[in-house]
């Protein structure tokens, strides 16, 4: 699971770069993801749960993102998940 927080005031290189992120995401096994909302709705992070053998294939995925590239995020936690409730 990769959970990532945008630096503030950062909404227009997250729009900016959101086209190139999609695309990215679509050469991968992402289980589910979506951007993270702040309580008024805008976009303040991404979570990405991704079907990757090993941490080091994870942190390859999140390197290589082009939200994390263009320096988007304030900081990056990736935490190993069993999924046990839901589809």
């Amino acid at each position: 699971m990769i959970h990532a927080l945008d630096r503030p005031e950062a909404g227009d290189l997250r729009a900016q770069t959101r086209p190139d992120h999609l695309a990215y995401l679509a050469g991968f096994a992402v289980t589910f993801g979506g951007p993270l909302l702040d309580d008024d709705g805008q976009m303040v992070g991404s979570l990405i749960v991704l079907d990757v053998d090993t941490r080091e294939a994870a942190e390859e995925f999140a390197a290589g993102d082009p939200y994390a590239e263009a320096g988007l995020f304030e900081r990056v936690t990736i935490t190993g998940f069993r999924p046990l409730l839901g589809t």
